[in-house]
């Protein structure tokens, strides 16, 4: 009886198992593909060594619209909504709209280096856990150094989401600068104030939220110092206030 069940263990595994797997999950293939894509676009422009560094810009957004769409697609339920308004706002629950918001946002300005990092390293996230996926199917033993790879990446996956948090809250005032350089439109952080909205209210991605929060902290304590001059304090205090009333509307 245990050899039987180590049989049919090697059986379920292999090229044979991987091509079964490929056929059965093809959106989820499609995604590790798109996510895939993103990796190799942002390495493209930031190393232009093959192509346009501005076009590999714009295939690294796109190529995440497509993850977000296809994983917005993935998230849908079969229940009905009984308006469109009540459809829009759960669509506006879904991480995956709000990255589609975001590449669609970054489409029309000018390349900016900072813009990639989100999505790069969300990407770099769900394609490297998807890969251990397809090497368990292929085998325990298989590619054991892509496997210590992708557990380095696991590893540092709350930091990557840190990272993540804090690029999107610091790319707000650094649009406000890419306005005179010419790099972002005045509607640009116009809508990105509303993405960042989103990103603060996401239900499965706390990070943003926190992210703001031990700022607010660092920036308070920052004031309540006896050296902090008066004319900071209070800019510091305003600022803090004109966050919380986007945060709390």
């Amino acid at each position: 009886m245990a050899d039987t069940d180590n049989t049919s263990q090697t059986q379920s595994r292999g090229i044979g198992a991987l091509k079964n797997h490929l056929i059965s999950h093809k959106l989820d293939v499609g995604l590790w593909v798109t996510r895939l894509a993103t990796i190799l676009f942002s390495f493209a422009y930031i190393l232009p060594v093959i192509g346009n560094p501005t076009q590999s810009f714009y295939k690294a957004l796109m190529a995440n619209a497509a993850t977000s769409a296809l994983r917005l697609h993935q998230r849908q339920t079969n229940v009905p909504y009984t308006t469109l308004s009540a459809f829009i706002q759960q669509i506006l629950t879904e991480d995956s709209a709000h990255y589609l918001m975001y590449s669609l946002i970054f489409l029309y300005s000018a390349p900016i280096t900072i813009v990639l990092v989100p999505v790069f390293l969300f990407a770099l996230l769900h394609a490297a856990s998807y890969s251990l996926t397809l090497l368990d199917t292929l085998g325990q033993n298989s590619w054991w150094g892509a496997r210590l790879l992708i557990s380095f990446v696991e590893l540092q996956s709350r930091n990557m989401l840190r990272m993540i948090a804090f690029n999107e809250i610091f790319l707000m005032p650094m649009l406000i600068l890419f306005i005179f350089s010419g790099q972002a439109s005045l509607v640009t952080p116009l809508v990105y104030v509303r993405f960042l909205s989103l990103r603060y209210e996401s239900r499965r991605n706390p990070y943003c939220r926190t992210m703001f929060h031990e700022l607010r902290l660092a920036m308070e304590h920052l004031a309540s110092k006896p050296g902090c001059p008066s004319l900071v304090r209070s800019l510091i205090y305003k600022m803090i206030g004109i966050v919380s009333r986007m945060a709390s509307s």
